[in-house]
């Protein structure tokens, strides 16, 4: 009979990667190690980039075109930041448990996250925006409440609460709303900036990249508040009370760059209300998806692909969408 082991943090007396998988072992056909097999097989630099397309683009533009652009490169750099920074408590929290497919698969997230900020910033220095940005960014109290406030507060509160609460809160906040609500829908803007038009080739690089990346972290995202909906029906309410508190803020986020224009005079023909509509379909759908783990058993819901296959029927049906408008 093998001996129960710990791998947490600061108390480990022994490693799930020798260990057997019925006894907490690396599962490699769990979720968290398909995605991480995923990320392995689709690496990109993003100083291999070639900006000086967008520089010209970007150079042709109206002052109020530039404006929006920049405004939503500024959200998207600081906000890749931001997630840089904040998820490290998160992979502390998965050895807490012992899930250490989990805690590899989040080391490749923070990674990920890394190069995002790197590529934001690196669009930014070779379109000549080389100075102070925070300007983009200062005025929509909404961002700021998401991303100085809300999701640094979640998750932080892990390193000293690894619960399943805690975890909820963390996912929905930084899975949910940062990545499956504001970093979804501006990727829906990228695209009817760039590739309806066009222009900034280096961006759409950029865009399909991340695209990929964080299609893996929000099925991650689902995965993990999937399983503790499972283990407990209450905490299906915990997902919803969060979704709640940030519905508002989240929708602030999204509108809050196109408020400043007048009706139909938003750059680029951006329609605020179509934007809405899109992040509340997508956040529908994936809250769906975890609400179908009610009563659910665990060990279906550790190796279920659904998660996954949700977020790729979501990117069938973008691309579908882009072909379509670029047709028309």
């Amino acid at each position: 009979m093998s001996t129960k082991r710990t791998i947490e943090h600061g108390k480990r007396d022994g490693f799930a990667s020798l260990s057997p998988m019925t006894g907490g072992g690396l599962n490699p056909d769990s979720f968290p190690m398909r995605l991480f097999r995923k990320g392995n097989a689709k690496p990109w630099d993003p100083a291999s980039i070639d900006f000086s397309q967008d520089a010209k683009d970007f150079a042709a533009m109206t002052d109020d075109e530039r404006w929006q652009t920049c405004a939503l490169a500024a959200q998207f750099l600081a906000g890749e930041e931001s997630v840089t920074q904040d998820l490290q408590p998160f992979v502390a929290a998965m050895a807490s448990e012992g899930r250490l497919a989990d805690e590899m698969y989040l080391t490749q997230f923070v990674y990920e996250e890394a190069k995002h900020t790197q590529a934001f910033r690196l669009w930014f220095d070779a379109v000549g925006m080389t100075g102070d940005l925070h300007e983009y960014i200062d005025d929509n109290e909404h961002y700021m409440q998401i991303f100085t406030q809300a999701l640094p507060e979640s998750l932080y509160a892990l390193q000293n609460d690894p619960s399943p609460r805690s975890q909820i809160r963390a996912s929905v906040t930084y899975n949910h709303i940062v990545e499956g609500t504001l970093a979804l829908t501006g990727y829906f803007a990228w695209h009817k900036i760039c590739a309806e038009r066009g222009i900034l080739p280096g961006m759409q690089q950029v865009i399909k990249h991340i695209g990929d990346d964080e299609r893996r972290h929000m099925a991650w995202g689902t995965f993990t508040c999937r399983r503790h909906v499972a283990a407990d029906d209450a905490n299906w309410d915990l997902v919803d009370e969060r979704m709640q508190e940030l519905m508002v803020p989240a929708m602030g986020v999204v509108t809050g760059t196109v408020d400043r224009f007048g009706e139909g005079e938003t750059p680029f023909g951006i329609d605020i209300n179509e934007l809405a509509e899109y992040a509340m379909d997508k956040l529908g759908r994936r809250l769906g998806a975890i609400e179908s783990a009610r009563g659910a058993d665990l060990h279906v819901i550790d190796v279920d692909a659904e998660p996954e296959n949700l977020e790729e029927q979501f990117h069938a049906e973008d691309e579908r969408e882009l072909v379509a408008a670029a047709a028309g």
